[in-house]
């Protein structure tokens, strides 16, 4: 109700601003074509809260999913799936598919996927908010990581921060339709 999902769909394009001025890795959102939206949606990472995997795809194909369509060779899709499934936990859930998995190992598998083009920004709405409490703490560990070893710019809109979440980061609060930093 307070606008964070919106935020984040106009910051990957989904949503016109209505007013102001919107940038994202250097694109005018309010102004962008059809073609620099598409080159920008090439530099971006999205979780979903309800994870959006394809159901007929196994694991390992939804993680290669952004590299395929990106026209990589079979071999440099299937060795980055096999890398990123290595990281978040699941190279043994490969051959699954999504509905054989929990929802955090779900969640996981669509982090993976978000980061198989090694996006310069990671966009996640709710990331957790279907996860328990573990799997949650598994998902902001990750989320850490990506920013710290890949360089990623982190955008996360959510209800609730784990009070043990030790990062640096920013923190904006939206209210009516508002935004303001935390200090």
């Amino acid at each position: 109700g307070s606008g964070k999902s919106t935020l984040l769909k106009s910051f990957y394009g989904d949503l016109e601003p209505i007013s102001g001025k919107l940038e994202v890795c250097g694109s005018l959102m309010n102004k962008i074509g059809n073609l620099e939206l598409l080159k920008l949606r090439q530099r971006i990472g999205i979780i979903f809260q309800d994870y959006k995997l394809v159901q007929e795809y196994s694991v390992e194909k939804n993680v290669m999913l952004p590299l395929m369509i990106k026209g990589y060779s079979k071999k440099v899709c299937h060795d980055q799936a096999a890398k990123l499934l290595k990281h978040v936990n699941l190279t043994f859930k490969a051959d699954k598919l999504p509905n054989q998995l929990s929802g955090g190992e779900q969640q996981r598998v669509a982090m993976a996927r978000a980061l198989a083009h090694n996006p310069k920004l990671l966009l996640c709405d709710e990331p957790t908010g279907n996860l328990d409490e573990y799997s949650s703490d598994i998902i902001w560990t990750l989320l850490k990581s990506a920013r710290e070893l890949l360089g990623t710019c982190v955008i996360v809109v959510t209800h609730r921060i784990p009070s043990n979440l030790r990062v640096d980061y920013r923190r904006f609060n939206i209210e009516n339709g508002k935004m303001n930093e935390i200090f």
